[in-house]
């Protein structure tokens, strides 16, 4: 009787085992959100029910994702009505950073409206992405002024944030920043930092920005319109990004690179393959690194084994993307802002 009921056990676990394993997606539903003139390339999930956005016009607002309850707001700088392409978030505040001179970065105010907490003027003044590791610690990526690539960091949950001297980065490469396309091209887990820049390299901490390494890749840089557009790391040690060059979206050489220690060493991966360009890339969450979905204007593609191969689940426009849970997610592109379901 004892081995028939250890059989028994064994079964019913090897069932629980085989159910609980996801099945690739076949489909997506999408399911419009917020429909308005401005163009949104920035979202962050600030908890499991509320999803914070940021884009042109100065536009800026929350989305409750069960009722799909949107609110907005415009944030004037003097007469100026900042563009937003990065934003970030912990659990006490809300912030959002402009692109060109001046840049702006404002986070959620006691008194109901946006406080601004750091300003930076100049030519050359161009910030691309921002995100944080922690409720205090947090880093923004910006274009190369003064010989290299600017990253400020804020060590006070994002009340004041200072600017790294290029004597404690590595050389820089005239002209290389970040494309603000999607605020995707910085990873963090843990204590490290990756940053895709638009020649191709990784900046590259371990110890959230005190100092600094560039990780080489073979993703193609040869125009100004080439490079990583977005990366995202499953895990300390699995990353995957992803670029090709937004004038010629059709073209699929040498766009994809995969690590599996950490970026030590980079590999392309479907090189000559679907998908070409892709404005941004992310894990599925739960699924062992082997599902990922990349959107761009040109569509939604899907890999379910980490990367090598890929399909086009849709053909709507997205420039950003992030997961809410392992099947639903937010998008957002020109006009709108979606929700997806996979299954």
């Amino acid at each position: 009787m004892r081995s028939i009921i250890s059989i028994f056990a064994v079964l019913v676990l090897i069932s629980c085992t085989e159910e609980s394993k996801k099945q690739p997606f076949q489909s997506v539903d999408i399911t419009p959100v917020f429909e308005d003139s401005v163009s949104i390339r920035a979202i962050t999930f600030l908890d499991n029910r509320t999803l914070a956005f940021a884009g042109s016009n100065g536009v800026y607002g929350t989305v409750d994702v069960n009722p799909h309850q949107v609110r907005t707001n415009v944030q004037i700088y003097d007469s100026l009505t900042p563009s937003f392409r990065a934003v970030g978030g912990t659990t006490q505040d809300f912030f959002m950073l402009s692109v060109e001179s001046p840049a702006l970065l404002y986070k959620t105010g006691d008194q109901g409206k946006m406080e601004l907490v750091y300003t930076e003027k100049g030519e050359g003044v161009f910030y691309d992405s921002l995100t944080f590791w922690n409720d205090k610690e947090g880093i923004a990526v910006g274009d190369t002024m003064d010989g290299c690539i600017s990253i400020i960091i804020t060590r006070d949950g994002g009340d004041s944030w200072t600017k790294t001297p290029c004597s404690d980065l590595p050389e820089g490469i005239e002209g290389e920043g970040a494309f603000a396309a999607s605020n995707s091209n910085i990873a963090v887990q843990g204590n490290k930092v990756w940053i895709g820049t638009t020649e191709g390299r990784i900046y590259f901490s371990g110890d959230k920005g005190t100092s600094w390494e560039i990780q080489e890749t073979p993703i193609v840089s040869d125009e100004p319109t080439q490079g990583i557009y977005s990366m995202d790391f499953f895990d300390e040690n699995m990353g995957f990004a992803i670029g090709g060059d937004y004038t010629q979206p059709e073209s699929n050489n040498a766009n994809k690179i995969k690590t599996v220690d950490g970026g030590k060493t980079w590999q392309l991966i479907a090189n000559g393959q679907e998908p070409g360009y892709k404005s941004c890339v992310q894990f599925v969450p739960n699924s062992n690194g082997e599902a990922l979905i990349a959107v761009g204007f040109t569509g939604i593609s899907y890999s379910s084994d980490g990367g090598a191969t890929w399909k086009q689940m849709s053909e709507e426009s997205f420039y950003t993307l992030r997961f809410l849970n392992d099947s639903t997610a937010f998008a957002a592109g020109k006009n709108r802002i979606a929700q997806l379901v996979f299954k």
